[in-house]
């Protein structure tokens, strides 16, 4: 899938969840670029708050990432702090 289309698939999907959960600062979607074969690749993380949207995306669990390289997709800024501790 393009990603500018998928990445607006997952905001499309994850808005409206979002705002009906009270926009807590634990739901988020991540994301990380990667240097693929031919093109780079993104990946696309998931808060645990965000399990609905997840799902709906056909997304495998995974470790919680790494901080470092991570662009926040969706949710409130303060979901770093949350999710990540002061840390990064």
């Amino acid at each position: 899938m393009w990603a500018p289309s998928a990445r607006a698939e997952i905001e499309r999907l994850f808005q409206p969840l979002f705002e009906l959960a009270g926009k807590p600062k634990d739901m988020a979607v991540f994301l990380r670029e990667e240097a693929g074969e031919l093109h780079c690749e993104w990946i696309a993380y998931f808060s645990p708050a965000s399990e609905q949207v997840a799902k709906a995306a056909d997304a495998r669990p995974c470790n919680r990432p790494a901080r470092e390289g991570l662009s926040l997709l969706a949710g409130d800024e303060g979901c770093w702090l949350e999710l990540f501790g002061d840390g990064y």
